[in-house]
């Protein structure tokens, strides 16, 4: 059987729940656990750090994705099984797309839901039919989900863009998706 890598796209902070930070921490054991592969956007702040971390710690191989403008910034993990530096957050995008056979939504701010909106336009584009999973803590996937919906009442997006995504309700969920995905 042959690798499968999860792109994560998360917060760079932990948010104020210590429930978002164990989500984390148990999602990087699931893949790490599982002998899947973690790709991520390299920093070691926020849920991003948990998630790399615990996934390392479980035995997993980690990916990391960093702009060169923000490895100071974000204070890059040291210690990934790999660290891919690029230019612009444009490229970054493109290889944490590249580099994954699915994703994974957590919780997080505008760099999330910017990697989110761009991954589901891509795939309403037909430029990929890659698994785009929602990890629905605490509600946080709610109000995006609120949103999309909002969009397609008004006329601005179709009814098929739901079949873009899933909403998973826990990290336990989405490990279990994620294998069934694996095959």
């Amino acid at each position: 059987m042959g690798s499968f890598s999860v792109t994560v796209f998360c917060g760079s902070n932990p948010g104020q729940d210590p429930v978002y930070a164990a989500s984390a921490k148990a999602l990087g054991e699931g893949l790490g656990g599982r002998g899947m592969r973690l790709v991520f956007g390299g920093g070691n702040v926020g849920l991003m750090g948990i998630i790399a971390g615990s996934t390392l710690r479980s035995g997993g191989e980690v990916t990391g994705v960093i702009p060169d403008f923000l490895r100071q910034r974000e204070v890059e993990f040291q210690g990934l099984t790999e660290l891919i530096v690029t230019d612009s957050m444009h490229t970054r995008k493109r290889r944490l797309f590249a580099l994954g056979d699915a994703f994974v939504v957590m919780p997080g701010g505008l760099g999330t839901f910017d990697e989110t909106f761009e991954i589901l336009t891509w795939k309403q584009l037909g430029q990929h039919t890659k698994p785009i999973i929602l990890v629905n803590i605490l509600g946080w996937a709610e109000p995006f989900v609120a949103l999309l919906e909002e969009t397609i009442k008004r006329g601005f997006a179709r009814p098929e863009i739901r079949t873009l995504f899933e909403v998973q309700p826990d990290v336990p969920a989405v490990l279990a998706r994620l294998e069934a995905l694996r095959g």
